[in-house]
């Protein structure tokens, strides 16, 4: 594997692909009516987490990485408002949101520790 694609093997990156997974499970379910509404704002927030991993830790500076980084985050609190939501309309049970707030919330830590690292410096962190 190259060096430029060593952020496959960073569980921040796996970890965001398997939410991608679960949240697509989960569509099945959903009405059809929501096909072009929830579904698809779901399905893009989703997606844009695992690619936003990628294309910041692609990037050469760790300003730029941290930019994206924080889009990541970004798209994921908007799966977990829209997971919410699905779950207020009946459309996806109340285990069903519990499983997928744990991956979130787990996504969420691995994304604030990769942060605060690309954000430390020797001197700012006393290396």
């Amino acid at each position: 594997m190259s060096y430029m694609r060593q952020y496959k093997k960073l569980e921040v990156y796996t970890k965001a692909k398997e939410l991608v997974l679960g949240v697509y499970e989960l569509l099945r379910k959903f009405p059809k009516e929501e096909q072009y509404a929830l579904c698809d704002q779901l399905r893009r927030a989703s997606i844009s987490i695992p690619s936003n991993v990628a294309e910041g830790l692609g990037r050469g500076s760790e300003k730029e990485q941290v930019h994206f980084i924080e889009i990541a985050y970004g798209s994921l609190m908007e799966v977990e408002t829209q997971l919410e939501i699905a779950s207020a309309l009946k459309y996806i049970s109340e285990e069903e949101l519990e499983t997928m707030m744990t991956l979130i919330d787990q996504e969420a830590r691995l994304m604030s520790g990769l942060r605060a690292r690309r954000l430390c410096s020797p001197v700012t962190c006393n290396l």
